[in-house]
């Protein structure tokens, strides 16, 4: 047991007979739980022939997403000899970005990376944020 000095600048001083190696475990872990979360990134993957629909579909979650002010990661994956025309996954990601120009800011381009295509989107930083909560609320589900 050791005794371990909690407020100093109180007065009187406090003090508190404990042990110190658990003190610094227990001071450690809730220095942890008070971080603010940061910014989530969040994945949607399509690839080269995605249909129209898909796209759309995926361009309503990718929405919510940044409403959220989650950023977001598109990635198109490429198959075997698609890769020889990357111009068409290119192409994909810009209809993809021109959809939600308006609640979104490209922060990097679409970038080939092996059999890959990624481009991230950032919230746009006028748009509000909503809470999970409230977009849940509204879109008609029940709130937990």
């Amino acid at each position: 047991m050791d005794l371990i000095l909690v407020a100093a600048q109180a007065s009187p001083p406090v003090a508190k007979i404990a042990d110190y190696g658990k003190h610094k475990y227990l001071e450690g872990k809730s220095g942890k739980d008070k971080k603010p979360k940061g910014q989530e990134t969040k994945g949607i993957k399509i690839s080269p022939r995605i249909a129209e629909h898909d796209m759309e579909f995926l361009a309503r979650n990718a929405r919510k997403f940044l409403e959220h002010g989650d950023k977001v990661k598109v990635t198109c994956m490429f198959r075997q000899r698609e890769l020889t025309h990357p111009e068409n996954g290119k192409k994909r990601l810009d209809a993809f970005a021109a959809g939600l120009d308006d609640c979104s800011v490209v922060e990097r381009a679409p970038q080939l990376d092996g059999r890959q295509m990624i481009m991230i989107l950032n919230p746009k930083p006028g748009a509000k944020k909503k809470d999970a909560k409230n977009s849940n609320e509204q879109d008609g589900g029940e709130a937990v």
